[in-house]
């Protein structure tokens, strides 16, 4: 095999990543809702930055998933 290559994600991996991204996820709804409800402009900033911040790593997630796709059986396993 070579160096590289990419190998198919495990069952545990999978997991750590969906579990990641709903984390992800959820982090963004609620720096959403704190920053629709502050008053004070530094954090409504702050928040919204982070928010980007958690959305592109929400975008890693997803496209790790993605490229390895292709390496995913196609049939359950037993």
């Amino acid at each position: 095999m070579q160096s590289g290559q990419m190998q198919p994600i495990t069952g545990k991996e999978l997991e750590y990543i969906v579990d990641s991204i709903s984390n992800e996820d959820l982090l963004i709804k609620q720096c959403a809702a704190t920053c629709a409800t502050t008053q004070n402009p530094t954090i409504q900033q702050a928040l919204q930055q982070y928010i980007r911040s958690m959305d592109h790593h929400l975008d890693l997630l997803v496209q790790a998933l993605q490229q390895h796709q292709p390496l995913a059986p196609t049939q359950p396993q037993q």
